[in-house]
């Protein structure tokens, strides 16, 4: 067996597929998000990203920036071992406290990001639950399935925000113990759950719900609570999940819910268990944010304001976006290759970096550009933007929004 060959077949694969993901080596600018540096193969340039994750620019916020120094001087750059051993830190008991107050919930408990949070948390909760079934959205990020398959309960998958479905498969379940997992917000096209309806569903038939709200958390309701606190069901949701690696802007994973329940999964979670602490200082500067964010709404508000015009501007160029009524800006282009050629046009002829969304993020033939404006994506930059994605459109002769609509409905 050529052990080397059989990995390098695979990779072959991939760049045959037009899938293979290149890195590009890019240096955030705090002092001028969302400027960047990047590091070409032709030397230093400066770019405009459009596909963060920091959706509000909070990882460059003073205040933040600030208490991270500060609990790295006076602790140290690592936590210095699992929670068990010597990491539970004040700083991390203190984080989980203001996630449990965030959501309203009885506790809270940090994993080192959110893909394991969801991973060990669902598996966890699941494997603790006698004869449990799973009723899993089909849509649900990569971090649920596979906390699903970890568990090695049973599942049923129903089409996504599909209450009728997801209540035929929970009545078929009859009296046994029975998990919904869905999210409140689905990254790649924008669009929102039914969260108040599933819980709805979720209790006539005597269901235990679990709401992965981590592109929706810092960004929605009053104190960024979530799509549930903004619709007024966050406490019919019995476990919250969400990220501190996105709107809130640092790196991080966690689960808040009833008491019980979260010590069942601090208890028993191996993903918790065995691994290193989040560092003080991360969960210090992690505080900081969420608190902010709790009792500021500019920022919220400033971001709304530019995802509209955004979406705006896009939409008189007649470019191809899959509506939603959410910060997400996704831009149809349905092919791998033609969906990396646009991303490295914008990139190299324009300094503008979004990244290809290519299988198995998404389906094949619904491949595409997802946009992520912040509240620093200025006017300006937003008209740069709009003729730059025009200018690449024509380039490689990409259908417009007309044709693409005509396209679907063929």
């Amino acid at each position: 067996m050529d052990y080397e060959e059989a990995f390098l077949h695979a990779l072959d694969g991939l760049r045959q597929e037009r899938r293979y993901r290149v890195f590009n080596e890019i240096e955030r600018d705090a002092a001028r998000f969302p400027r960047a540096t990047w590091r070409s193969p032709a030397g230093p340039r400066e770019i405009v990203i459009w596909c963060s994750n920091d959706y509000l620019g909070m990882g460059r916020h003073p205040a933040v920036i600030e208490a991270m120094v500060e609990a790295a001087r006076r602790s140290g750059a690592g936590a210095g071992g699992t929670r068990n051993i010597s990491g539970n830190s004040r700083a991390i008991v203190e984080l989980e406290a203001e996630l449990a107050d965030l959501h309203r919930k009885e506790a809270a408990l940090v994993f080192t990001s959110g893909y394991v949070s969801n991973e060990t948390g669902i598996a966890t909760l699941a494997k603790l639950l006698p004869d449990c079934l799973i009723l899993s959205d089909a849509g649900n990020h990569n971090s649920m399935i596979e906390g699903v398959r970890r568990s090695a309960r049973e599942k049923a998958i129903f089409r996504h925000n599909d209450l009728a479905h997801l209540e035929e498969l929970l009545a078929a379940a009859g009296e046994r113990a029975k998990l919904i997992v869905f999210e409140s917000l689905y990254s790649m096209g924008g669009d929102v759950a039914p969260v108040g309806m599933i819980c709805d569903v979720a209790k006539r038939y005597n269901a235990m719900t679990y709401l992965d709200e981590v592109h929706a958390v810092g960004l929605y309701g009053p104190r960024g609570g979530g799509v549930a606190e903004r619709d007024g069901v966050m406490d019919r949701v019995d476990v919250i999940e969400g990220t501190l690696g996105k709107a809130f802007g640092v790196v991080g994973g966690y689960i808040a819910g009833k008491a019980a329940v979260v010590d069942a999964v601090r208890s028993f979670a191996p993903g918790f268990i065995f691994t290193t602490a989040l560092p003080p200082a991360v969960a210090a500067a992690a505080k900081v944010s969420i608190r902010y964010l709790k009792n500021s709404n500019i920022e919220r508000e400033r971001h709304r304001a530019q995802v509209e015009k955004t979406k705006a501007a896009l939409m008189r160029a007649n470019l191809p976006l899959m509506p939603n009524e959410t910060h997400i800006i996704p831009l149809m282009i349905g092919e791998a290759g033609m969906c990396k050629a646009a991303s490295d046009l914008l990139l190299a002829d324009h300094g503008i970096y979004i990244q290809p969304i290519n299988y198995p993020t998404v389906s094949r033939g619904t491949e595409r550009l997802r946009i992520t404006p912040t509240p620093f994506h200025d006017d300006a930059l937003i008209a740069e933007l709009t003729r730059a994605l025009v200018d690449v459109w024509h380039k490689l002769d990409l259908p417009f929004a007309p044709a693409m609509l005509a396209q679907a409905a063929e």
